[in-house]
Formats: C-alpha cells, structure tokens, sequence
C-alpha cells in the first residue's frame, strides 16, 4: 500500500512538473528570460504561482533546468554509443533525432539559441562544465571508431558542432527558410530531402559508408 502511494505521489510529481516546464518554455520564449514572470508561467499551467516555487525553486533554477532538458533531448542518441557501434548508423540517428526534436520543440530550440546569442549568462557553468565532460567523452569514443578505420580522421567537436547548428538551422532560422521554400512549414517531403541531404553530406564527409536506405532511421523520440 505504500509503495503504491509512493508510485502515485511520484507520478502526480512529474505530471505537475512536465507542466510547468511545458508553460515556462513557452513563455520564455515569447518573453525572453527577462520579460517572463513566474506568474505569467503559473497561469499558462493552471497552477498557483506557489507551486511554481515549490516545485522549481526560483525563476533562474527553473529557466536553467528547462535548457538542460533541451539539450539533453538532443544528445541522449550520443548517450550510449561505444566503440563498437556502427558511426554510419549513429550519426544517421543523431541527424534526424535533432531534425524531429527541432519540429516538434520549436519553442524550446528557440530559446536555447536565445540564451547562447546572449553570452550564456545562465548556462556559463554548465557549458563548461557538463556539457564540455560529454563532449569530450563522445568524441574519444569518435576518435576510436576513426582509428579502427570505421570513418575518416575528423575532429569529433567539429563534427558535433556541425550536426548541432545544421539541424538547428531549420528551428532557429525557420521564418529565412520559410520565405525561400514559399511554405508555413516544412512539409514530409521537405524534412525527409533536407535529413537525406544532411545524412549524404556529413557522413560522406567522414568517410562513411551509408548505413541503410535513407529515411529509416527512428523518429520515436
């Protein structure tokens, strides 16, 4: 009976959580970090402005933990990689997951991008901290798969520097792409060309053979 009230608690937790992360993205991305309030975050999640405080702590810790959770959407394909996975196969994934997340979270991209064009004044830890650790240990695992001749010798930072802003150009810079393609939104026929093209380029690019026929790479993110 008291692992089943925990269960519950747990779960009333993080739906009250996810709820208030979803209000403060999109009101922090309306208003800026500066323009939004807890109160204008409490009303977009119908909940008292107290629940705010009590679940989140203040508006920094809260704005924070919304960016870590973007990033950590985008990376999570990196997460379990190791020297024996196929880079053809990762790379692929990691293209169109970020491609998926930046359509599907364009609020939350946007911000991000926002904080970084500002001087990361809320992420300067992090970015040089957590951030920095996981990058450097993604690209040992990179360096091995080049040394065991899996793909071309190429800076591993590069390479995720460059599927980061590639795939995030599509989010950020979506009303320049907008105006050119003539549309309101991609359509499936534009996102698959524009993940097929990123695929051949970039894997091209390292010396990778592609791994499957274009287009099969999991979308359940």
């Amino acid at each position: 009976m008291m692992a089943d009230t925990a269960n519950h608690e747990n779960a009333s937790r993080d739906r009250i959580e996810q709820s208030i992360l979803s209000a403060a993205e999109q009101v922090f991305s309306q208003h800026g970090y500066r323009g939004a309030s807890l109160q204008a975050i409490a009303d977009r999640a119908g909940l008292p402005k107290a629940n705010i405080l009590y679940y989140m702590g203040n508006k920094q810790a809260l704005y924070v933990r919304l960016l870590n959770r973007m990033m950590s959407r985008w990376n999570a394909v990196l997460e379990d990689i190791t020297p024996e996975s196929d880079p053809g196969q990762v790379l692929s994934d990691f293209i169109r997951t970020k491609m998926v997340l930046g359509q599907r979270y364009p609020e939350g991209s946007k911000l991000f991008a926002a904080e970084i064009l500002a001087g990361a004044p809320f992420l300067n830890d992090y970015l040089s901290g957590e951030l920095k650790e996981w990058v450097t240990s993604r690209a040992a695992i990179i360096r091995q798969w080049s040394a065991q001749g899996k793909m071309d010798d190429v800076d591993p930072r590069w390479l995720i520097f460059l599927i980061w802003s590639s795939t995030q150009h599509y989010t950020e810079y979506s009303a320049q792409v907008s105006g050119i393609l003539g549309t309101q939104a991609l359509s499936e026929a534009d996102f698959e060309s524009i993940c097929q093209f990123l695929e051949h380029v970039i894997l091209k690019g390292c010396g990778i053979s592609q791994p499957r026929q274009l287009g099969d790479a999991p979308l359940n993110q």
